[in-house]
């Protein structure tokens, strides 16, 4: 079989972009949990919010650096595997990439060594201050890339001459159509994911380890934020799914597996298995009329199909159906254990629950396996256009020879999975040590210590 240069480009990015938003979906929310807990520390002296804070740090540290390591490569692949895409596009999305290590990467590493090696060398407040800012610096971060990412998927604000694109308005540029949604959508699935490894772990804790005080927090605090943000989340990702549906109706299609050109009182499927050469479904379970209702809030609403476009413009519709099934699917899970949660503390048992405490201790990957299936239907659902009705991803691919990108690619895989088992190592590690003995024993000197400068 001849090796094809562009299927092979597109496996390679979305390989190493796959590895890399783990990362940063872990980071962004427990940046802000930190600085939840310092913060909380600050104004109770209670020092078992210094212990969360401190234990989570250290992973937080390595996790943070895997993303800035894995996310640097992506730049390039834009100018080595996809250069006449960067040629074209580069007077937009060139600046909105400059902004977010201008105005996030910068912030971040000004103030991360504070954060990390500043216990004791500056007060307090100063070094809240620089958890703070580090947590807000991962949110800008996060708003760049997804102002980028959703410029290609509805762009505006734009004007094409002699076929490159030129920015016309900014404002439209950046707050294009979907990128509200897409950024709370994003920013919530962060604080989330952050939530359930902290949950996960200190279910394990409290199962396993002498570390009750901490870990006892960190099941309730994660589960109060859980209660409140999943729901909040469905809402987010409704209003998200009507976006789709004005703006990329073929995306919303094989989202929901809607073959008709044109559909009324649409099931939601639970299950099936799409057939892209019959085009149609297989062994279908849905519900009647609920897709309808949900995406027209009317029983008969009418929804656009797949076949209302040529088949070189829909995206691969297996990939794109299962992938949304499994982030709505762990999204209920995630609700479920969250109001389960909430019955057990009511009836006080929270605590000694232990078959409650050992599922939670297994939903560390959820989240990420949530995002990541999000960023698929995302990412896949736009394809057969890099820049959604304006550009062909297979127009702009570099012309490589295939072998050169089956090495680099093999390559990626070697090093990655070798990076992963070595971060997964050093965090179960941690994860299992716990607390070391001398943070424990300073908490007190640093209570003291705060304590102080409260006084009049």
């Amino acid at each position: 079989m001849e090796l094809d240069a562009a299927l092979l480009s597109r496996v390679q990015f979305a390989f190493t972009v796959s590895f890399h938003i783990i990362f940063p979906s872990i980071t962004i929310g427990l940046a802000t949990l930190i600085a939840i807990w310092e913060g909380l520390w600050l104004k109770t002296a209670n020092p078992v919010y210094l212990q969360l804070a401190k234990f989570w740090i250290k992973p937080f540290a390595i996790t943070f650096g895997m993303g800035v390591v894995s996310g640097i490569v992506l730049s390039y692949e834009f100018g080595t595997n996809f250069s006449e895409f960067s040629r074209i596009t580069g007077a937009v999305l060139g600046p909105l990439m400059a902004y977010e290590v201008l105005t996030a990467f910068f912030l971040e590493a000004g103030f991360l060594g504070i954060m990390l090696f500043g216990w004791q060398r500056v007060g307090p407040k100063l070094h809240f201050f620089a958890t703070l800012v580090v947590a807000i610096g991962t949110w800008i971060s996060a708003f760049w890339i997804i102002a980028a990412n959703s410029w290609m998927q509805t762009p505006a604000g734009h004007i094409i001459v002699d076929g490159v694109f030129q920015v016309d308005n900014w404002w439209q540029v950046i707050f294009n159509p979907s990128m509200p949604y897409r950024f709370s959508h994003m920013l919530l699935a962060a604080f989330i994911t952050a939530c359930f490894v902290v949950l996960a772990t200190s279910a394990w804790q409290l199962l396993h380890t002498q570390h009750k005080s901490m870990a006892r927090k960190g099941v309730s605090m994660t589960l109060w934020l859980a209660l409140l943000l999943t729901p909040l989340q469905a809402f987010v990702g409704d209003l998200h799914g009507l976006n789709v549906k004005e703006h990329q109706p073929v995306k919303l299609a094989a989202m929901e597996g809607i073959w008709a050109e044109r559909e009324t009182g649409v099931p939601l499927l639970l299950f099936a298995i799409p057939d892209k050469t019959a085009e149609k479904n297989h062994f279908e379970i849905g519900i009647p009329k609920l897709a309808s209702l949900i995406l027209t809030h009317d029983i008969d609403g009418e929804l656009a199909g797949l076949k209302a476009v040529p088949a070189d413009e829909r995206p691969n519709v297996a990939l794109v159906f299962f992938s949304f099934r499994i982030m709505v699917g762990i999204g209920l899970l995630m609700i479920l254990v969250a109001l389960i949660g909430a019955w057990l503390r009511w009836r006080g048992t929270l605590y000694k629950s232990r078959w409650f405490l050992t599922v939670c201790s297994y939903l560390a990957p959820t989240g990420v396996i949530a995002v990541l299936a999000g960023w698929y239907v995302v990412e896949i659902g736009r394809q057969p256009w890099l820049v959604y009705g304006l550009v062909r991803t297979m127009d702009v691919v570099s012309p490589l020879p295939a072998e050169r990108v089956l090495f680099s690619l093999t390559l990626f895989v070697a090093t990655y999975s070798l990076l992963f088992g070595v971060y997964l190592y050093f965090m179960r590690k941690l994860i299992r040590k716990g607390p070391r003995r001398w943070l424990i024993c300073t908490n007190s000197s640093l209570v003291s210590k705060l304590q102080a400068t409260q006084s009049p």
